[in-house]
């Protein structure tokens, strides 16, 4: 059996579940999540069901001990030990390591690159199709997709900007990039496409974002659908993407594979966190 702790954001829990059953399916192996993160009241909520996953969760008893339990049951779990073979991620590149687990091993991590899950890719996309029904409002957005030549457009700001901590990490998106990006797609399509933005601030984008092409600005699902922003990226024909694991999943979920996927070449404000896989190499930075 493998096990994946599932935490933090949608984007970072499909990181997580994907690197698992990729796993899983070279091994020959059951995939079990693990979701006791969210027992407590967090930012985020877990949202793998609406997705086709159907993989049940771990028998919590003889798990690894996780700190946020508390210092008492953690030192006391360390104590009593597991059967697990421990994986943790060690730094945001890829770890080769990765090919030479076996069963019964336990994932805790990022993992924010498909190098730990492309050989399935087919799988994964599988597993990862939103099963719970668009709301009206989605689905008229979904009709306007079909009848135009969609290109998703994602900006990422909320705690990347009022976050000081996060926004020396992190950082954004200048406005020069999505009018560059935008300039590249029409440029490479020769065709008219309908830039669909999605953002956490959607009012921003709305004022400040001036493009020479036709815009929608989608801005009614919020934090608690998410997965609904999710599945519009996805049916796009070609994707810019943000600094962002969630706009990131939205260009990969499209599985065709003349899809263009423009993403910004530092992903990071950071310098120290530069060596990472997250772009796969077929995408274009900018």
């Amino acid at each position: 059996m493998i096990v994946t702790h599932i935490f933090g954001g949608l984007g970072n829990q499909l990181f997580q579940f994907a690197f698992g059953k990729a796993l899983a399916a070279r091994l020959g192996a059951e995939l079990r999540i693990d979701t006791r993160y969210f027992d407590r009241p967090r930012p985020d909520e877990l949202c793998l069901h609406h997705f086709s996953i159907q993989t049940p969760e771990v028998e919590r008893r003889g798990l690894p001990p996780m700190r946020h339990d508390g210092l008492l049951p953690y030192l006391a779990g360390k104590l009593r030990g597991h059967r697990w073979t421990m994986f943790r991620e060690t730094s945001l590149a890829y770890d080769p390591a990765a090919e030479t687990l076996g069963d019964n091993t336990y994932l805790k991590g990022y993992w924010q690159t498909e190098l730990y899950f492309r050989d399935h890719a087919d799988l994964v996309r599988a597993h990862l199709q939103v099963v719970t029904p668009p709301t009206d409002e989605n689905r008229q957005v979904m009709d306007e997709q079909d009848s135009c030549f969609p290109v998703s457009l994602h900006v990422r700001r909320g705690d990347y900007v009022s976050n000081p901590k996060f926004n020396a990490t992190h950082g954004t998106c200048d406005l020069d990039y999505y009018r560059r990006a935008a300039d590249l797609i029409v440029e490479r399509t020769r065709g008219e496409p309908v830039f669909f933005a999605f953002s956490d601030e959607p009012d921003w984008v709305r004022e400040n974002l001036k493009l020479p092409y036709p815009m929608r600005i989608v801005s009614h699902n919020g934090p608690e659908h998410n997965y609904e922003d999710i599945r519009l990226m996805s049916r796009c024909r070609h994707h810019i993407i943000a600094n962002s694991s969630f706009s990131w999943w939205g260009a990969w979920l499209n599985p065709d594979p003349d899809k263009i996927v423009i993403a910004p070449r530092r992903w990071f404000a950071d310098p120290g966190m530069q060596k990472h896989n997250l772009v796969p190499e077929s995408w274009i930075t900018l």
